[in-house]
């Protein structure tokens, strides 16, 4: 019992510590999308 409640607190380090990897990394992803629409955006405007 106490080895799966350890299974448990470390799969749950785990996931936390991936999602805040994560986080960061679609910011930087929606961020270069965003500009890559306006890049378009103007493009098509001129």
């Amino acid at each position: 019992m106490g080895n799966s409640l350890h299974n448990k607190i470390y799969l749950g380090r785990r996931n936390a510590a991936l999602s805040a990897k994560r986080v960061p990394a679609m910011i930087c992803l929606a961020a270069f999308a965003s500009i890559g629409l306006v890049w378009l955006a103007i493009r098509a405007f001129q």
